[in-house]
């Protein structure tokens, strides 16, 4: 795999860590715990991954400028902003919600993912729309 080829499993691993986010919310509905422990476990890992990789990529290749000027711009900068200002926040309230799952601090734990899921389902969903915007349009 080169440098080129990193925005696109950014984009896959996003799009799989939005899937696994649903998949959770619905399994922690049903109350399966169990099938909620693990498929978070693989939405925080899948994240993992696309974070290591985002930083790879734009260590090796720099920021990346939006190349159209017409009336997309407005709409890409109004998700990106929003985008990486919540990726950066919300990054220590994951690890904290996590934490308190493991040490079975289930009121505390629900209490924060209470805000911190649809922020992390955001940040998933605008990085796919991002890179769609940047690299496929």
């Amino acid at each position: 795999m080169n440098i080129n080829e990193l925005p696109t499993l950014n984009a896959i691993l996003n799009s799989i860590s939005a899937i696994l986010l649903l998949l959770g919310y619905f399994l922690i509905k049903k109350k399966n715990r169990s099938a909620h422990k693990k498929v978070m476990i693989a939405a925080l890992m899948t994240s993992g991954m696309f974070l290591t990789s985002y930083l790879i990529y734009h260590f090796e290749a720099g920021s990346v400028p939006y190349p159209h000027y017409d009336w997309t711009r407005v709409i890409y900068f109004a998700i990106l902003i929003p985008h990486v200002i919540l990726a950066m926040i919300m990054t220590p309230f994951i690890v904290i919600a996590v934490w308190h799952a493991f040490h079975d601090h289930y009121d505390k734990h629900r209490k924060l993912v209470h805000w911190v899921w649809p922020v992390w389902m955001f940040v998933s969903a605008s990085g796919v729309v991002v890179y769609w915007m940047l690299y496929r349009m």
